[in-house]
């Protein structure tokens, strides 16, 4: 099964925030040369996407009807969502740091709660579309897989920049 994962455009205020739940939108410019490039670039599969706004707007330019999944939205961060990350307090940060798998940012979510949406993914997608899919999602989540595929590893896993609009594709 061919996998493409696109991470959505960048978003309206995002830039120095931390955001995964908040439903930030993206520039109207911003939507349209991403959804054009990708056009170009993507094969014609079925588009599963996020319901975040920032990932359901570009799903909607590359597909007449992507299917949305509520798994493929990014990490919840509790009470740090929207917070510049300048104002968390580095004590919790650094407790994410040392335990990414368990710690619950924010009191949101953990990684391990993100793997195990995006195995529900996987295995939604190994029944629904089988010949591959095109996934609109977030860095996060996108990270997430590709270590999962063994494409990322270490703390490459959780520190790899994962570019806007940009396809990456796994082969599973």
């Amino acid at each position: 099964m061919r996998l493409i994962l696109v991470r959505h455009p960048p978003c309206l205020a995002g830039a120095g925030r931390c955001y995964g739940r908040l439903d930030l939108p993206v520039a109207a410019a911003e939507l349209a040369s991403a959804a054009a490039q990708l056009r170009t670039q993507l094969p014609a599969l079925p588009v599963f996407s996020s319901p975040l706004r920032r990932c359901l707007a570009l799903a909607r330019r590359l597909h007449a009807r992507p299917t949305v999944l509520a798994d493929l939205r990014e990490l919840d961060f509790g009470r740090w969502e929207g917070q510049p990350w300048e104002a968390i307090d580095r004590s919790e940060l650094d407790a994410w740091a040392a335990d990414i798998w368990q710690y619950r940012p924010g009191g949101g979510e953990n990684a391990l709660e993100l793997k195990q949406r995006w195995l529900r993914v996987y295995a939604h997608l190994e029944q629904q579309a089988p010949a591959g899919a095109i996934l609109i999602a977030h860095a996060g989540l996108i990270r997430l897989a590709l270590a999962e595929a063994g494409l990322l590893a270490g703390r490459e896993r959780w520190a790899a920049p994962i570019v806007h609009a940009t396809p990456y594709y796994l082969d599973l």
